[in-house]
């Protein structure tokens, strides 16, 4: 019994280690100064979704999974209440978010190819942008970087590799 406790212990340690570093990563200014992601709760939490889902590909399967997206939604959660949301209305904007957060999981994962990763991203990242450009090429590719980083560090550590450019 006690060595069940501390397996939970450590799978929930880790899972806030990788949830702070995923979050950190999705916060980085790059994406909103040069990338042009709008600084605002829909542009953070499009790439929070894009940082999770790269992450959580990588750990299908493994128990760090359920646990970081549990960590997700009750950032989710926390971030709604921060906003003012009320007990009463919490409920159906989590379902709101749960939707589109599992939506772009979808789409990420329905892309065969680069192009069509981008297409994804210039849809959700920016809102609907009727042409794929150099800032969605680039981050498709930078997921492409990003994963095979990820495959050697987790699912000990989150490291997504260098930062994207344009």
């Amino acid at each position: 019994m006690l060595n069940l406790l501390k397996d939970f212990a450590a799978r929930k340690q880790q899972a806030h280690h990788l949830y702070d570093g995923l979050v950190r990563r999705a916060r980085e200014p790059v994406f909103f100064a040069r990338f042009g992601v709008a600084d605002s709760l829909d542009g953070r939490f499009d790439l929070l979704a894009f940082h999770a889902w790269l992450a959580l590909k990588e750990l299908k399967g493994a128990p760090a999974a359920q646990s970081l997206t549990d960590l997700i939604f009750t950032g989710f959660d926390e971030a709604m209440r921060e906003q003012g949301a009320g007990d009463m209305g919490i409920g159906h904007k989590l379902k709101a978010m749960a939707n589109a957060f599992y939506g772009r999981m979808a789409a990420y994962d329905a892309a065969k190819d680069e192009e069509e990763l981008a297409a994804a991203l210039a849809k959700n990242l920016w809102r609907g942008a009727a042409a794929v450009d150099a800032r969605a090429r680039a981050l498709a590719a930078y997921a492409g970087q990003a994963r095979q980083s990820l495959s050697r560090s987790l699912p000990d550590t989150l490291d997504f590799g260098p930062l994207p450019t344009i």
